[in-house]
């Protein structure tokens, strides 16, 4: 499906065959971008998610802590592997130069969590090429897969 990266529609940067391609076929490697060891925070269960359905999680947060037995870094950019999927918990103020990050380290698709929307980073990402995904959760959608 061709995403009009133009339109405001909400439903443009949530569709459901995106959800289920990045989920299913991206590839199994999510850089969690603001995952820290601080187990309050939604990205913590979020990561222990992923990592119960199969995907190898990448903590990437300042103080590069290792979360769920991952070895944590300060950027993407320092993350010394190829990365599939980012998942970003920022807020939306921050997401578009994580979005921008994601393009340049050559991940294939961008994902902005609930409450994350960029409308500006989702035509620059799709016009890149990735695919992307805003103001949902891979948690929530995971088990929707059947």
């Amino acid at each position: 499906m061709s995403v009009d990266t133009t339109t405001t529609d909400p439903t443009a940067y949530s569709a459901s065959e995106t959800v289920r391609r990045i989920l299913t076929s991206t590839g199994d490697t999510w850089a969690v971008v603001g995952l820290s060891s601080n187990r309050g925070r939604a990205a913590y269960g979020v990561a222990a998610v992923l990592q119960r359905f199969g995907k190898r999680i990448v903590p990437v947060h300042p103080k590069a802590e290792t979360v769920h037995g991952e070895q944590g870094y300060a950027s993407l950019a320092d993350i010394p592997f190829p990365v599939d999927v980012v998942d970003v918990f920022v807020n939306s103020e921050l997401a578009g130069a994580v979005a921008d990050e994601a393009v340049a380290i050559g991940a294939k698709a961008v994902w902005f969590q609930l409450d994350v929307i960029d409308e500006d980073a989702f035509a620059r990402t799709r016009e890149a090429g990735l695919d992307m995904v805003m103001d949902r959760c891979p948690a929530i959608e995971i088990p929707r897969l059947g």
